[in-house]
């Protein structure tokens, strides 16, 4: 199990949302480059990167940041938002992006997502981002009639090798994950799960590690550290440890 480290973008400045609510943002930091290099030094082995422009509107993006942290580390990094094309997917591998996260396109372009898995295999992830045990599209302005389990059965018959679950009323809001639901996903799927959302400190680590599922492969944090209530290299050492 690792710790995976979040910057989260907007206008090319790191973010953080409460619940997934673009009007409740709080910026943390003008240089996200600088910060992925910070994350790297404290010793993470990975990195989370979420465009939340490009999630909410496909039109804008923060890809040129991307790039830069991309070049500005020696560690792999993961990408999502508004990734929801063969193009996109296309102009991250290329940029070095070591795998991206699909989202919205799962449900409403399911026979793109299945060319994509066959394509790309574990270079594409499926996120799952979900409120009340729904999923949630767009950026996570979008609702959906689609329960979170159901969609990671969807994603594991396309041949999804990895889930990332986003608990989003958890999001932001330093409240705990939601280990029930982290808990169903990884019986339901059988899939290796990253788990996201609510992480508060180092017990909240605990709590998930105590789980013993071996099917959860890393835990992902933004606020937390942003707002020193984690450190980075306490985090990735005890998630390594046996």
């Amino acid at each position: 199990m690792i710790f995976i480290p979040a910057i989260d973008l907007i206008d090319g400045k790191c973010v953080r949302l409460s619940q997934g609510d673009y009007r409740q943002k709080k910026q943390y930091d003008d240089d996200p480059v600088k910060r992925a290099r910070l994350f790297q030094e404290q010793g993470a082995s990975y990195l989370h990167v979420v465009d939340l422009d490009a999630a909410k509107d496909p039109g804008v993006h923060n890809r040129d940041i991307i790039r830069c942290i991309i070049e500005g580390v020696d560690i792999p990094v993961e990408v999502g938002g508004g990734v929801r094309s063969r193009e996109d997917v296309q102009e991250l591998l290329r940029m070095g992006v070591d795998r991206c996260i699909l989202g919205t396109v799962i449900l409403r372009a399911g026979d793109l997502t299945q060319y994509l898995v066959s394509d790309y295999g574990k270079r594409v992830v499926a996120g799952i981002d979900a409120r009340d045990g729904m999923v949630r599209i767009s950026g996570w302005t979008e609702g959906s009639d689609v329960t979170a389990l159901e969609l990671g059965e969807r994603v594991r018959d396309m041949g999804f090798s990895l889930i990332i679950y986003t608990d989003i009323s958890r999001d932001g809001m330093l409240e705990g994950p939601n280990v029930e639901a982290i808990g169903a996903m990884t019986r339901q799927t059988g899939l290796p799960l990253i788990a996201a959302g609510g992480i508060s400190g180092m017990d909240d680590l605990r709590l998930i590690k105590s789980m013993n599922d071996s099917r959860i492969a890393g835990v992902i944090a933004g606020k937390a550290i942003y707002e020193g209530k984690i450190l980075v290299d306490r985090a990735c050492q005890f998630l390594q440890e046996m």
